[in-house]
């Protein structure tokens, strides 16, 4: 199996809608994503909606890109423009490392 397989595998298990995935841009697979939140949210009122968004974004951006990189930190951190000491603070965090 391949890496992007094994990532779009992954994706799949851990999605409840398939449709996710098919989004031409980031952008609109989140706003698609918010867009679900916002309906099942239907009267209930959120808070720290900024928070939460970037820290489910941030940790499927890092271990997303660690599966691609075969677990590589250089290779990862140089991806996504981060030093590597940076990159293994952020794994630290969400339990990654």
């Amino acid at each position: 199996m391949t890496i992007i397989n094994t990532i779009t595998t992954q994706s799949e298990n851990d999605s409840e809608s398939t449709d996710a995935h098919k989004h031409v841009s980031i952008r609109k697979c989140v706003k698609h994503a918010l867009a679900e939140y916002f309906h099942d949210l239907d009267d209930q009122t959120t808070h720290d909606l900024y928070h939460l968004v970037l820290t489910e974004v941030e940790a499927t951006l890092l271990e997303t890109t660690l599966i691609y990189t075969l677990k590589n930190q250089s290779k990862a951190s140089e991806m996504l423009g981060l030093n590597r000491g940076t990159l293994r603070k952020k794994l630290k965090k969400y339990g990654l490392l």
